[in-house]
């Protein structure tokens, strides 16, 4: 099945694949995006307020700016004729007020879930480190019962990379589109 044009947006915990699997479905596409919502959030060189459990207004005000940033990206790539997706931790409360900010449609919206012991172990091999505010546990807890049940979750536990990918495009039609 082929994947239709749209604005596909990868969501899960840090460790979770999100980076590796939105790269590799933008690949999928004739003219494929793939946007990393972080790096808008990498980018302030000074003044940068991370979000932590006891987040402040002023880190809630930066995450707020870094989804309308990641939103008015992809929604320019995909007027431009792209199929686009988006990548970034989104989680509890902060998913609709994100996803209201899209101007264009589709949107798929897809979250990975592997288990807390398969994140831990991926988070032992990765380059980067992710959890030095967060414990897997806490964030995957606010994954599972805060996120909407919305789009097509995916517990990526036991699966590669390239059968995660399969996974999404045989259910990405069905599943997937929430807007």
């Amino acid at each position: 099945m082929a994947l239709r044009n749209g604005i596909y947006i990868i969501t899960g915990i840090m460790a979770s694949g999100k980076s590796t699997i939105a790269q590799m479905l933008a690949e999928q596409f004739d003219k494929g995006v793939h946007v990393h919502g972080d790096i808008f959030r990498r980018m302030i060189v000074k003044g940068k307020i991370d979000m932590t459990p006891d987040y402040s207004q002023d880190a809630l005000d930066q995450l707020m700016l870094r989804y309308s940033i990641t939103a008015k990206a992809a929604d320019m790539y995909y007027k431009a004729g792209f199929s686009v997706v988006v990548q970034d931790v989104y989680l509890g409360e902060y998913v609709q007020p994100f996803l209201k900010k899209f101007e264009s449609k589709p949107i798929y919206f897809i979250t990975l879930n592997p288990s807390v012991e398969a994140v831990i172990e991926r988070e032992k091999k990765r380059n980067k480190t992710g959890y030095t505010t967060w414990d897997v546990e806490s964030l995957h807890d606010v994954l599972v019962n805060e996120n909407p049940r919305i789009g097509l979750w995916i517990d990526s536990t036991h699966m590669t990379a390239e059968e995660t990918l399969s996974e999404i495009i045989k259910r990405a039609e069905s599943e997937t589109r929430i807007l």
